[in-house]
């Protein structure tokens, strides 16, 4: 680790300000346009409040409107759903008109394929370049795991058969708690647009990336990620049988130098807390909106108070021991107070232990996808550069 400075990583301005852009459904336009439209309705739905029927369907029309209004204006806010195709995919969780209606407005980019088995996983498919997304469904019943769908980011060129005897390097990626889940890096994060960026600039190497389901099957849970006593081992399911299938399924470089395990709001202290307990797998963590205390989410351990102190990273850090090294990005919106005291907390007892910590800010941003997705550049940078040798170029 001492041949890379703890230092904030310079990107082209043109990638930066594409992560930072919104999407076309972020747009103020719209819930001004909604908020403006039940205005307009409803003064004439009272203008007209002698006819029954008008007054009726005005009502309807005004009530329908402001609702658009305060979802699009959320949504503008949070920037969970960017585009159309993003909605497709949240229309496609659903089932009967919901989904159908999410099958006509997928415009099929990023669409994840069919896992691979482990034999076709070393024998690349045919030639081609370009990126390609596979679902792998790992189910765990020995940690309370069922069947989910970790999506597999794998870079132009993986396929071609110049590159069979290529390796990758890996970042894991997790989603936020409660009610995420792993097609958010995808969608809400723009993963795939990011790495497509970033490696067409030649401003990191070609990567694989996994976005990993701690859900344990359900979304509406508050995980963190943990092994929970009782119930899903979801710490230990990532770090032992979601990289174990990875490295065995895709050619990866299989050592902990070119592992880096990230994630936004509950998945980044996940990512924390799981970075942490396993030195031995990750030599690198790149989290978004971070935090290091387990605040509501203390009733997954309720009854277990000598599991709360070993997962609660703001009790142990201080007097943890490093037999490894560790370097970790914590990237925050200058909006999120709390999001800016947490990260300086976590990167001063990391440095007092001797470990590299970077803060990285984005001016105004809140604890919202925005930040995450305008500061993903940033942490995919990062963990490059521990990849590989400070002097290597990407390639």
């Amino acid at each position: 680790m001492t041949a890379h400075p703890a230092a904030d990583p310079v990107l082209p301005p043109d990638i930066t300000a594409h992560a930072r852009d919104l999407g076309p459904l972020e747009s103020p336009l719209i819930w001004l346009t909604a908020a403006g439209a039940a205005v307009a309705v409803l003064a004439v739905s009272i203008a007209l409040a002698h006819h029954r029927r008008a007054r009726r369907w005005g009502t309807a029309g005004t009530a329908v409107l402001f609702l658009v209004a305060a979802v699009t204006a959320v949504n503008g806010y949070v920037g969970y759903v960017r585009t159309p195709d993003d909605l497709s995919r949240l229309f496609e969780r659903g089932s009967g008109a919901a989904d159908a209606v999410g099958m006509l407005l997928d415009d099929g980019v990023d669409q994840p394929d069919a896992a691979p088995d482990s034999a076709a996983a070393t024998h690349p498919g045919p030639a081609g370049s370009g990126e390609r997304i596979d679902v792998l469904s790992l189910p765990d019943p020995a940690h309370a795991v069922p069947s989910g769908e970790n999506y597999v980011i794998l870079p132009p060129g993986y396929t071609d058969p110049a590159n069979t005897a290529r390796r990758y390097p890996v970042v894991y990626l997790i989603h936020g708690y409660p009610y995420g889940g792993p097609r958010d890096w995808l969608t809400s994060g723009a993963a795939p647009d990011t790495l497509r960026s970033l490696e067409t600039e030649h401003v990191i190497a070609p990567m694989i990336t996994v976005s990993v389901d701690l859900t344990a099957g359900a979304p509406s849970k508050d995980w963190e990620g943990l092994d929970v006593p009782g119930g899903p081992q979801l710490e230990t399911y990532l770090a032992k049988t979601v990289v174990a299938a990875v490295d065995h399924r895709y050619r990866t470089i299989p050592d902990r130098r070119h592992r880096a395990l990230g994630g936004m709001s509950g998945g980044g202290f996940a990512a924390l807390n799981t970075g942490l307990h396993h030195l031995d797998e990750f030599a690198t963590l790149v989290i978004a909106l971070p935090y290091d205390d387990l605040n509501d989410s203390i009733g997954i351990l309720s009854g277990h108070p000598a599991a709360v102190a070993a997962n609660t990273p703001r009790r142990y850090l201080p007097t943890m021991a490093f037999p490894q090294p560790i370097a970790v990005m914590l990237a925050v919106g200058t909006g999120a107070p709390t999001d800016v005291a947490t990260a300086r907390r976590i990167a001063d007892a990391l440095h007092r232990r001797d470990q590299e910590a970077v803060v990285h800010s984005e001016h105004g941003f809140n604890h919202t996808w925005h930040t995450a997705r305008a500061t993903l550049p940033y942490l995919l940078a990062f963990a490059d550069e521990h990849f590989r040798p400070a002097s290597a170029p990407a390639s």
